[in-house]
């Protein structure tokens, strides 16, 4: 006979689960499932589970199963958060995939790839949403205690309203407040991406009837003739253009904000608020509907066709090529296919107008998604990724990790910028090619589009392993500008300098603001003066924490450090020898701008750099401001290389290449070309002659005779017979190892052990350990080792695994007591 108990028994399988919880640590911890939510859980959902003492986190579930860890006792699960899974399969199979090729933690990958909101922990930090009003009335008793201690105090870590509640799980309770948008759950809270709207005037339809439009005018005639003239300007300017702006109406009636505010008051006009570019004045532009001209339409045929055979297609062409309205037709045909579509952008803040343009076509199927938006909006974006309802997703690095469910074709624009790589923290990835990775998981397409490839994406076009298209002409009467070099050397010796600029650069200017046109000058250094020098015993300032010299910055007058952050006072008398004779050397964006605008009284100058963007929409305003001709001249660094497009810029001054082409690294001639021409490539965009003028000390450079000639089959070809010679990728795969230490002395045997432990395995794969350029960063001093590992022949899998045992091992020692290290696969 049959025991009932063993029958209960059998049907109540204990299940374990394994969860990826949000910290570094090398394997995922298993939890044991009470008997009661057994039914509930499932892979990809979110749970509460205890880590050590005390601390409670928010882990996903990976994997479930009947068998429990053989080295500890299991936990219990001690809540589920999700009633569907957050994560989908894909992602998870992703998360692994980085986890494995970037040789990196399941917990690092996790921290990166989910908004702080979706991975509560003890001290995640809540506080108020300010902007949202809410009835206290309709909250229950717990959140009406968590929303009374905010109203107090401004933030509260999960640990406090734990104790607050007298209760150890309160995640649900803080999902239910984050759901109703009262409560942000974040790390930080950064600023919010608000797109540019304008007003746009029209007249009511009441006054489509004749009789009632003459009647209007004979009671405005007598007692308000401008708002008549207001109202006869709009009539005459609608029979031009679809939409009127404030300021055309204003211009055209020569009449006051005030009489237009009187006219809307008395509903005569009414007012409708678009969103609208932010940096093009063509009308074409502004139309949701196009043709591709031949050129276009020949490369987007020529896509389709690739894409039958290849997964991975690089678009090359030049710029103003109009590779974007090429997107806007592939994006086109797989949202009607009804799959989704991933367009990453390097720098999210400098191409808003390919974000904007984009919106015109597709509406609210598109969402946005970047580090510039809070944690409740990037969890609302997850969300509709997640439910289909985004057909479209733009995003930085950062959205490759979002939950598509239907991917269809990954775009990653200018592909060959070193933005989509991640450096600090962990995973250290590369976004164009980990979205080539994800693309095999949904078995989508990827376009890879630049004007200046990569050599590691170009080569593999070269080698069929990629599709290739070209597109080598400019878009509309667009012409490629005319590029002129200046010798610096040359202009010093004939005494034409004036301060930083050849007479050929200012007369150029000056030729541009003459014209009402614009100009942009590109220095790749910011602060005022980057050292600070005692003419007497040689004395230079330096940081306490880098081995760095401190960088002047006017704005301030302060010397920073630009790694660390810290600051110290600029120096009157030298602290070495006591001497007055401090001379400042070189000359960074912050000097061009004070120094141009002395030479240039009149003119309005700009500067954008790290040190003027940091403020909220200091990005938006400073374009917005160049695209509404408030400013003649914009002076900047790397920024103003980055998706600009604007009509009017006519004179681009590169200031100093050298800073470029003298810089020790591998890929320093790959990077001069590709920024100069980038730069060069803002200039006569919308059918205006564009001017470039290059100042260097080698005016024979290889690289800037390429530039000018726009020769970058010559570069590829130059470069790659070197990378074979010197063994860099893409003929070799580079690991890079930074062994850190508080003690030099330390350092330096820990260093070298690791290095001949590593010898032994890999012979002389391995180069180093060596101080790199900048060998102390944050007090901790740094040592660097190098493995080149030949692609032909070796199994990445087998190396990486060797790696890794050999630190495990290393970390072991005795010898390895108080150091960190930091492994970066293709580092550069």
């Amino acid at each position: 006979m049959l025991d009932l108990s063993d029958s209960v028994h059998i049907e109540k399988k204990t299940l374990f689960a394994e969860v990826v919880l949000p910290l570094p640590i090398a394997k995922n911890y298993t939890y044991r499932v009470p008997f009661d939510r057994a039914a509930d859980v499932n892979v990809g959902k979110r749970v509460v589970v205890q880590f050590g003492k005390s601390k409670l986190y928010t882990g996903v579930i990976i994997s479930l199963g009947e068998k429990a860890p053989e080295k500890y006792e299991a936990k219990y699960l001690m809540d589920i958060l999700d009633d569907e899974p957050l994560i989908t399969p894909q992602q998870l199979a992703f998360w692994d995939w980085i986890s494995g090729y970037y040789l990196c933690n399941p917990g690092e990958v996790m921290n990166a790839a989910l908004p702080a909101a979706l991975k509560l922990a003890s001290e995640t930090r809540i506080s108020l949403n300010t902007e949202y009003n809410f009835d206290k009335s309709e909250l229950n008793d717990k959140e009406f205690l968590i929303i009374d201690a905010l109203e107090i105090q401004a933030e509260l870590t999960v640990s406090e309203v734990s104790k607050l509640l007298g209760q150890k799980t309160v995640m649900p309770v803080l999902k239910m407040l984050f759901n109703k948008n009262i409560i942000h759950i974040a790390e930080e809270v950064n600023e919010r991406y608000k797109p540019r709207k304008r007003s746009f005037y029209g007249l009511n339809p009441v006054y489509r009837n004749q009789e009632q439009l003459k009647e209007l005018f004979e009671i405005l005639e007598k007692r308000a003739p401008k708002q008549l003239d207001a109202v006869l300007a709009l009539l005459q300017l609608s029979k031009q253009k679809q939409q009127v702006t404030k300021a055309e109406l204003e211009e055209a009636a020569q009449v006051s904000t005030a009489v237009l505010k009187a006219l809307v008051e008395k509903e005569i006009f009414l007012v409708e608020e678009r969103i609208v570019s932010r940096f093009s004045n063509s009308e074409e532009d502004a139309e949701s509907t196009f043709e591709l001209n031949e050129y276009q339409e020949k490369a987007f045929k020529q896509i389709n066709q690739q894409f039958e055979q290849k997964d991975v297609v690089l678009l090359h062409g030049i710029t103003s090529s109009g590779k974007t309205q090429i997107y806007v037709r592939l994006i086109e045909a797989v949202i009607e296919s009804g799959k989704q579509v991933l367009f990453l952008l390097p720098e999210i803040a400098l191409t808003i107008h390919i974000i904007e343009r984009l919106r015109q076509y597709f509406g609210n199927k598109i969402g946005v998604y970047h580090s510039r938006f809070n944690d409740n909006e990037r969890v609302e974006v997850w969300n509709k990724v997640l439910s289909g309802e985004y057909k479209v997703v733009l995003g930085a690095r950062s959205s490759v990790f979002l939950p598509f469910n239907n991917l269809g074709l990954i775009v990653v624009d200018e592909e060959h910028e070193n933005s989509y790589k991640q450096f600090d923290p962990a995973p250290r990835y590369h976004a164009r090619d980990a979205a080539i990775y994800l693309s095999t998981l949904y078995k989508a397409k990827v376009l890879l589009g630049s004007a200046t490839p990569s050599l590691e994406s170009y080569y593999n076009a070269q080698q069929h392993k990629y599709g290739l298209v070209e597109l080598n002409f400019r878009f509309g009467e667009a012409v490629l500008p005319e590029i002129q070099v200046i010798s610096i050397p040359e202009e010093t010796k004939n005494k034409t300098m004036q301060s930083h600029f050849s007479t050929v650069l200012m007369q150029d200017i000056e030729s541009a603001l003459e014209k009402k046109e614009q100009a942009i000058l590109f220095q790749n250094r910011r602060g005022y003066v980057p050292l600070l020098i005692c003419k007497t015993c040689g004395f230079t300032p330096k940081c306490i924490n880098c081995d760095v010299s401190l960088t002047l910055h006017k704005s301030t007058g302060k010397l920073h450090c630009h790694y660390c952050g810290y600051k110290e006072d600029v120096y009157a008398v030298c602290p070495a020898c006591g001497s007055v004779h401090l001379e400042q050397k070189g000359y960074g964006t912050e000097k061009i701008e004070d120094e141009l605008s002395l030479l240039l009284p009149s003119a309005r100058i700009v500067r954008m750099d790290l040190d003027t963007t940091r403020t909220k929409m200091a990005f938006q305003n400073i374009l917005s401001d160049l695209e509404d001709k408030k400013t003649d001249i914009l002076v900047g660094t790397q920024m103003v290389a980055k998706g600009l497009d604007f009509s009017d810029v006519t004179v681009i001054g590169i200031v100093n290449a050298d800073s470029l082409l003298k810089f020790p690294d591998f890929r320093a001639n790959e990077r001069s070309f590709q920024m100069l021409a980038q730069v060069s490539g803002r200039a006569g965009r919308r059918g205006k002659k564009g001017k470039v003028v290059i100042q260097t000390y080698d005016p024979h450079h290889r690289v800037i005779s390429q530039v000018i000639r726009n020769d970058y089959a010559e570069m590829y070809q130059m470069e790659m017979a070197e990378r074979l010679q010197f063994k860099y990728p893409p003929f070799y795969r580079i690991i890079q190892l930074d062994v850190k230490h508080k003690n030099a002395e330390a350092l330096f045997h820990q260093a070298e052990y690791l290095g001949n432990a590593l010898k032994k395995q890999f012979g002389d794969r391995v180069l180093g350990p060596e101080f790199p350029l900048i060998n102390r960063i944050r007090n901790y001093y740094i040592k660097t080792i190098i493995l080149k590992i030949e692609k032909e022949g070796t199994s990445m899998v087998r190396v990486k695994n060797i790696l890794k045992e050999t630190i495990v091992q290393f970390q072991t020692e005795k010898i390895s007591k108080g150091n960190l290290i930091r492994i970066d696969v293709d580092p550069y």
